[in-house]
């Protein structure tokens, strides 16, 4: 090993090891005080129940465990957006899983909990999962009522996907572990079935102050709407049980006995290791992502090994296309290529960028792979496309335009992995959130933004002291420096990958060393979806 792959294996473990120590923070939802309340009260935490019902063999991928980080720090913060969720296994059956976690707020909803609950379940849509709802929420937060209640995308679309889930034949089970209140109350009964722990699950549209208020009866929570009251009198509820364990139990029995999805038929066959050890992955890319290195390293880490078949190797060499095969499924590849390399006439291309011929190439490609039904796996370094009058006027904007319309209406699923630079119109091309990828991953060394930081603080910066000058006033080198150093810190602030997982705009922040796993069990996901609509690209100029 040289020195440098050394160096860069260090920085980028020491990279995955911050991100670990904000997710321990972040897996303690609420804090221990408020877990210890859920033990005196018989019941488990969020992350407990799902260590339950999952089969422990197998992988479970969390998604949207930054939900919500350092974005309600006014309302004392929201980990993980106040549930637990992702795609893991029951009974040999892979799952939708969304567990309220009520250590936070009482399991209350933010604006934040409800765009990933909605995330969830179209996962669940597109990929025809079976979904399971641990249902123990206080209901929305009040103090935040018109950014989730009234609009398209709020708390009232997930009953919405409730319906449309079941017309289109998926399983939906609600275990009601805690409260289940107002609004909130038709998610378990929109499911297929419906089990209630005793004397911990309710479910009503009003509770028992509201009630009181409204109508001047007393009532207890268990009269109202318990598990006795509404699996005896109102039928809303299918079973009752004892403890929260038995009632976990059933929903693997029910789980377990579902038919056999009809799948979509990606090609798998028996996986081969790759020729590089997924640890190397870590000393490929340098510390801040700051020098070239080879793309095609780094794809036979992830590939079964001799797989990897290039495609137009020769042409287009700042993006690196070609078929393979991840942990035995067939994939097509796309990926930035990060070398500076000579074109075929010899001139230098920086590596990152799209050129013209690149992206001619990929939307080639992108359309070989819908028509033989193989899956795409964009691997995202990419700083944006080529500028200047010379691409101008090679109509960069038309070949570029030819790439998105490629991907855009690509009907194979899509996986994205941000590894790197993810800029501009380039985060666009090479399938970022915008263009419905079936699942969206990034690296701790992803950065996600309009464009570059420097780049963008400078352009900020002469806007910013243009204003000034524009009304009189007189700006000093130090005060230009000054104002530079607070953009680009806020900037930077910005692209890192834990704003944009806060944000949902990707799925996961993941460990490099699993994103072989993670492709696979992506693909075995949408494999559960045997539609796959014709594939049409429109129109575009050629």
């Amino acid at each position: 090993m040289s020195n440098d792959f050394n160096k860069n294996e260090d920085a980028n473990k020491m990279a995955w090891s911050r991100i670990r120590q904000k997710l321990e923070v972040i897996y303690e939802g609420g804090g221990k005080k408020a877990a210890q309340k859920q033990k005196e009260r018989n019941k488990l935490t969020a992350r407990e129940r799902i260590s339950y019902l999952i089969d422990e063999d197998q992988p479970f991928i969390e998604i949207g465990a930054f939900a919500g980080y350092e974005m309600y720090e006014e309302h004392g913060g929201c980990p993980a957006g106040g549930t637990v969720s992702g795609v893991g296994y029951i009974k040999g059956r892979q799952c939708v899983i969304i567990a309220n976690d009520q250590t936070v707020k009482a399991g209350a909803w933010f604006p934040i909990t409800g765009k990933k609950n909605l995330r969830m379940q179209e996962i669940a849509m597109e990929n025809k999962l079976p979904v399971v709802y641990i249902v123990d929420s206080a209901g929305v937060y009040l103090p935040m009522q018109d950014e989730i209640f009234p609009d398209k995308e709020h708390f009232g679309r997930i009953f919405r996907n409730n319906a449309k889930m079941s017309a289109m034949g998926i399983t939906q089970i609600s275990a009601v572990m805690g409260a289940c209140v107002a609004g909130g109350a038709y998610l378990p009964i929109m499911s297929d079935e419906t089990m209630m722990v005793e004397n911990a699950g309710s479910i009503f549209l009003a509770g028992p102050y509201l009630v009181k208020a409204a109508i001047g009866e007393d009532v207890d929570a268990e009269t109202l709407g318990g598990a006795v009251t509404h699996t005896e009198l109102s039928g809303i509820a299918d079973y009752k049980f004892k403890t929260e364990e038995e009632c976990l139990d059933q929903v693997k029995k029910i789980i377990e006995k579902i038919g056999p999805a009809e799948n979509a038929g990606f090609n798998r066959i028996a996986p081969v290791n790759p020729s590089k050890s997924n640890n190397d992955i870590y000393g490929i890319m340098s510390e801040g992502n700051s020098k070239p290195y080879d793309m095609v390293d780094l794809i036979h880490c992830l590939v079964d090994e001799k797989s990897f078949d290039e495609f137009k190797k020769d042409y287009g060499k700042t993006i690196v296309c070609g078929y393979a095969r991840i942990d035995g499924w067939a994939v097509g590849i796309v990926a930035n290529q990060r070398l500076i390399l000579k074109n075929k006439k010899g001139e230098m291309q920086m590596g990152g960028v799209i050129y013209n011929d690149s992206a001619d190439k990929a939307a080639r490609f992108i359309m070989n792979c819908n028509q033989k039904k193989i899956p795409l796996v964009f691997l995202q370094d990419v700083t944006g496309f080529m500028v200047g009058s010379r691409s101008e006027h090679a109509g960069i904007i038309k070949d570029g335009a030819k790439l998105v319309n490629a991907v855009a209406n690509s009907v194979v699923p899509k996986i994205t992995v941000i590894v790197g630079n993810s800029y501009g119109a380039g985060n666009y091309a090479m399938c970022g959130k915008a263009y419905d990828p079936r699942f969206i991953y990034a690296w701790p060394t992803a950065k996600i933004a309009v464009m570059g930081g420097e780049q963008a603080a400078k352009t900020m910066l002469q806007i910013q002291v243009a204003g000034m000058k524009a009304k009189g006033e007189t700006v000093t080198p130090e005060q230009e420096k000054e104002i530079l150093e607070k953009i680009a810190a806020n900037y930077d602030r910005q692209t890192k990958p834990f704003y944009a997982a806060s944000r949902l705009w990707v799925d996961a922040i993941i460990d490099p060393k699993e994103t072989r796993t993670i492709i696979s069990e992506s693909i075995s996901a949408a494999n559960n979806n045997s539609v796959i609509p014709e594939f049409k690209t429109g129109v575009f100029q050629v």
